[in-house]
């Protein structure tokens, strides 16, 4: 009889033991403990050293720490009818612990699914061009949406970015097309520009050789001057303007 009670009280001393080992808990500076007293919640501890009341409280574990997952591959339909590809990467972490427990269950899944959706909502409402062009706003605007939809699970989403926008080849090819034939319209309104700013040059040269005759003689000797530098088998006689002015009004005269 002696026997079996030592053995029960050992028996006692070292369930009791156990339980007394359970009941610490510790928590590192990035974790926080969620604890549930009889089923209902009661509140956030950590970090450091926590006490547990077993059987009676239970306690769940949240990192804090930033969470960085891939969004895979979604097909996108923009707003211009084009299907692209397109693969995106959030960042996001749990800011309050008790409703990432109690809120969701699962919240990375449940973040992940709904950062798919969102993807897929946003840049539907785009076209082709600005999904292409204007990828910084179109992070921001779809970071916004997801952290709004997340705020009720205590999760901030701090940053979204889009890493490949995948297009058809004949996408690609059209595209290329695009680009071809804005740079050949670049090409000719600037050659067209600078038609313009030539004919505005030598409109005010003709105006102002027309104010000094002296000015007209001296440009014509300096044509002659470069037609004589040139090898060539031209021959130029000069003709003096006065004689070409008389021989015009002689002509315009009329007969006696």
């Amino acid at each position: 009889m002696t026997g079996f009670t030592l053995g029960f009280g050992g028996a006692l001393f070292v369930l009791a033991a156990m339980l007394l080992v359970s009941a610490f808990r510790i928590f590192r500076e990035y974790e926080r403990g969620v604890v549930f007293m009889l089923g209902r919640f009661w509140k956030v501890k950590g970090p450091g050293l926590v006490i547990i009341i077993p059987l009676v409280q239970q306690v769940v574990r949240v990192d804090l720490r930033t969470v960085v997952f891939d969004v895979p591959p979604q097909d996108v339909i923009t707003r211009d009818n084009v299907s692209v590809n397109v693969s995106a990467v959030v960042y996001f972490r749990v800011v309050t612990p008790d409703k990432a427990v109690i809120q969701v269950e699962q919240y990375i899944e449940a973040t992940s699914q709904l950062a798919q959706t969102t993807l897929r909502a946003v840049l539907g409402k785009h076209e082709l061009d600005e999904l292409l062009a204007e990828r910084e706003r179109l992070n921001l605007d779809i970071q916004k949406v997801l952290d709004a939809q997340t705020d009720a699970w205590g999760i901030k989403v701090s940053t979204v970015e889009i890493k490949n926008v995948d297009l058809r080849e004949s996408m690609v090819s059209a595209i290329a097309k695009q680009a071809e034939a804005e740079r050949e319209r670049r090409a000719k309104v600037i050659h067209a520009e600078g038609e313009l700013q030539a004919a505005e040059k030598l409109l005010q040269a003709a105006q102002i050789l027309a104010t000094q005759p002296q000015a007209m003689q001296l440009r014509y000797l300096q044509t002659l001057s470069n037609i004589a530098g040139e090898k060539s088998s031209t021959i130029v006689f000069p003709i003096p303007m006065e004689l070409v002015d008389d021989w015009l009004r002689r002509r315009d005269k009329p007969p006696a």
